[in-house]
């Protein structure tokens, strides 16, 4: 059985193993397949049967043209960049990887948020310029530093993901708020849930870690940052498409917004002329919350276990039936 990977430079760049896969199968790996050459992308597929995809799209009129190709992992859990509907029509199955980087994710919401609050990279990049040496005082600050005990964060989206962060805000003695469509025991145990407005109203914090969906693009948005308390700190890892980024950047110019701590945006990698970019206060990194090893290495687990399932008849984490 021939498998193709069109894009596994990101998942695994040399300190992973593709061992488990190619103990399956004829394995070709490409570090990167190029986006909107469908060309390139079928002549790579060639007769795969089996294709894992991270950020390569498969549109319809790629799968339409690979007749062999019958089932198609993702190495992410997200599957936007496959025409689901497509493949389900021509029988091919797809599966993704539901959960890999909960703790990875959550304990990045956190860093971002104790960056803002300490801006440590800053004050790390001050000393070593100097600056501590040739001090009058005996320290020095840049920024206004912020403790976070007895602030209340509201976190949109009370997942797997969002309740990790939950966790961690709670021992740093934050008072946690949620909202989601969706109230659980597992998010009740660990979050008070509340209405987006009274949310929205309430939090020193906002963090998002919510799907992309009709519902939730652009919840970061004009009229819900007015909103907010003046000075609130916005967090996203999560979907860059959830943020307005426009309203996001007049509100942090404004100073409505003391300061949001972001991993994600819009289109990725980033363009030179978004606006956050030039926001105050903006920390900005490069969608990195999920790449811990040990988060990858659960991810490639799960491919594995993914092609292993297809092969014996059971397929697993299927999305499309």
């Amino acid at each position: 059985m021939k498998i193709v990977i069109l894009d596994g430079y990101v998942e695994n760049p040399g300190d992973l193993s593709w061992q488990g896969l190619e103990a399956l199968g004829e394995l070709a790996v490409y570090d990167r397949t190029p986006f909107a050459d469908e060309a390139e992308i079928l002549r790579r597929i060639g007769g795969a049967e089996v294709v894992l995809t991270n950020k390569t799209p498969l549109t319809k009129a790629v799968l339409d043209a690979a007749p062999n190709l019958k089932f198609i992992s993702m190495l992410s859990t997200g599957y936007n960049v496959v025409d689901a509907e497509a493949a389900k029509a021509k029988g091919i199955l797809l599966s993704n990887i539901p959960t890999y980087g909960t703790a990875a994710v959550g304990q990045f919401a956190i860093a971002l948020l104790l960056e803002v609050c300490h801006h440590i990279g800053h004050h790390d990049r001050a000393v070593h310029d100097g600056r501590w040496e040739s001090s009058t005082d005996w320290c020095f600050w840049d920024y206004p530093l912020i403790e976070l005990a007895d602030k209340t964060i509201g976190i949109i989206g009370l997942g797997r993901i969002g309740q990790a962060t939950a966790k961690i805000a709670a021992a740093l003695g934050m008072t946690v708020l949620a909202y989601d469509t969706y109230e659980s025991d597992a998010g009740k145990a660990v979050a008070r849930y509340v209405p987006l407005d009274e949310l929205l109203t309430r939090s020193d914090v906002v963090a998002l870690h919510c799907p992309l969906f009709p519902a939730t693009e652009g919840i970061i948005n004009k009229a819900n940052i007015a909103k907010m308390k003046d000075g609130v700190i916005i967090i996203n890892n999560s979907r860059g498409q959830l943020v307005v980024e426009r309203d996001l950047a007049d509100a942090l110019n404004s100073g409505k917004v003391a300061a949001a701590g972001l991993d994600v945006v819009s289109s990725e990698p980033i363009k030179g002329d978004n606006p956050l970019l030039a926001a105050k206060n903006c920390i900005i990194t490069p969608h990195i919350s999920w790449a811990p090893k040990e988060s990858r290495q659960r991810l490639m687990d799960v491919a594995v276990g993914n092609v292993k399932g297809y092969m014996d008849g059971k397929p697993v984490n299927v999305v499309n039936n």
